[in-house]
C-alpha cells in the first residue's frame, strides 16, 4: 500500500511575484551601494556582504525545505508501519483482543 505524495501547488502568479520582488530588491540594493558617497573599498565590502546575505538566504531556505521533506518521509514510513501492523493483526483469530 503506497500513500500518494503530498503536492503543495505553487501558483504561477506567486512564483512570478516572488522572482520579481527578489530581483527588484537585489537591483535596488546594488544601485544603493553604487550611489553611496564612499570609496571603492567600502563599496566592495558592502557588495561582498550582499553576496553573502543572498547566498546564505538560499542555503537557509534549502535547509528548511529539506527538513520539512524529511519529516514528511518519516511520517509516511511511520504510517506504513502502523498500517502493516494493523493488516497483520487478525481480529477473528481466537485468543487475540
Amino acid at each position: 500500500m503506497t500513500t500518494p505524495s503530498i503536492q503543495r501547488p505553487t501558483t504561477t502568479a506567486f512564483f512570478v511575484q516572488s522572482a520579481i520582488s527578489f530581483g527588484l530588491s537585489l537591483v535596488a540594493l546594488m544601485v544603493g551601494i553604487l550611489k553611496l558617497p564612499v570609496g571603492a573599498w567600502e563599496r566592495g565590502f558592502l557588495g561582498l556582504g550582499l553576496i553573502f546575505v543572498v547566498s546564505s538566504a538560499f542555503t537557509l531556505a534549502k535547509c528548511v525545505r529539506d527538513r520539512q521533506e524529511a519529516e514528511e518521509v518519516t511520517n509516511r514510513v511511520d504510517k506504513a508501519r502502523i498500517d502493516k501492523l494493523l493488516v497483520e493483526q487478525d481480529v477473528f483469530k481466537p485468543g487475540q483482543v
